[in-house]
């Protein structure tokens, strides 16, 4: 007798189960979600920053068409949760810094807060193209950020360079290290030094080493003048506790700093190792006078 078929038998295959998604992309569509909620506050994928973020150097920048009215929703536009514009109008600020000064100075105490709260941004392009706003700002207004309307803003903005230029991430480290260079050379000396001489303190011992730089840069353009109002003494003991830092980029400007100071006081003077080497025994004790000594070669 024939076997009829049985119509709920068992299929001979079974069909494939859906593949789950790999688990890197499903943290790049998370990241995607959240950064069409939350904006800025997302880290980024690096890629995709680098094909929409253009790096303009300052010489490139063109004047703004119509910065009268620019000028009245800056401060808005780079509050913007859209990431974009928030470089767009940084990219702004270097052009009213450069081209139309005038016009952002009776904001630039805003400005600079702004500025220095983007670079916390964990954006990268964000991040450098706010620090080129930051060189371009030194260039354009120099001494005047250390005015009272806008030195608290400057102590903000210069430490969050500092803290740039010791990160890992190498092209943001070069900017800050460049943005630093130009702040050296667009402020005095005397006042900028005070301001530096707190960070030559920091716990961080890389924050420590990138103001050393800096200072030992202010030191260099300095007059024996200018040392004295300091204190001489005190730029001595400086560089004598640098002279023992664990970075040798801090101990590097420790040796500069001391050989611009004996520069300085010998200038004039025909003994100039015996002045040297009695001033230092004079401000030092004496390990950290003979270390300091080893520096100047006669």
């Amino acid at each position: 007798m024939a076997l009829r078929p049985i119509d709920n038998a068992l299929p001979t295959t079974t069909p494939e189960r859906p593949k789950k998604q790999p688990k890197i992309a499903v943290a790049t569509q998370k990241q995607q979600d959240r950064a069409s909620v939350n904006g800025e506050n997302v880290v980024p994928l690096p890629s995709s920053e680098d094909a929409t973020v253009d790096y303009v150097s300052s010489d490139n920048l063109k004047p703004l068409a119509d910065p009268e009215v620019k000028i009245q929703s800056l401060v808005e536009d780079l509050d913007s949760k859209n990431w974009i514009k928030v470089c767009e109008s940084l990219n702004d600020v270097r052009r009213f810094s450069l081209l139309h000064s005038s016009l952002l100075f009776p904001i630039l105490g805003k400005i600079v807060l702004v500025v220095a709260k983007t670079m916390r941004n964990p954006r990268s392009a964000l991040c450098k193209t706010a620090i080129m706003a930051a060189a371009d700002i030194f260039s354009a207004f120099g001494d005047k950020l250390l005015e009272p309307e806008t030195s608290d803003a400057f102590d903000g903005l210069l430490l969050q360079l500092l803290l740039k230029a010791s990160q890992d991430k190498r092209f943001v480290c070069e900017e800050a290290d460049r943005a630093l260079g130009i702040m050296v050379g667009s402020m005095t000396p005397l006042p900028l030094l005070k301001k530096l001489r707190v960070y030559v303190s920091h716990k961080n011992l890389r924050v420590r080493a990138k103001a050393a730089v800096s200072l030992s840069n202010c030191v260099s353009k300095m007059g024996l003048e200018e040392m004295e109002q300091f204190g001489l003494a005190e730029l001595i003991e400086v560089a004598a506790d640098l002279l023992n830092d664990r970075l040798p980029e801090a101990r590097d400007a420790a040796r500069s700093i001391a050989t611009s100071m004996y520069k300085a006081l010998t200038k004039d003077s025909e003994e100039m190792m015996e002045l040297w080497q009695s001033f230092c025994q004079s401000k030092l004790p004496p390990i950290h006078a003979l270390s300091i000594l080893k520096i100047v070669k006669p």
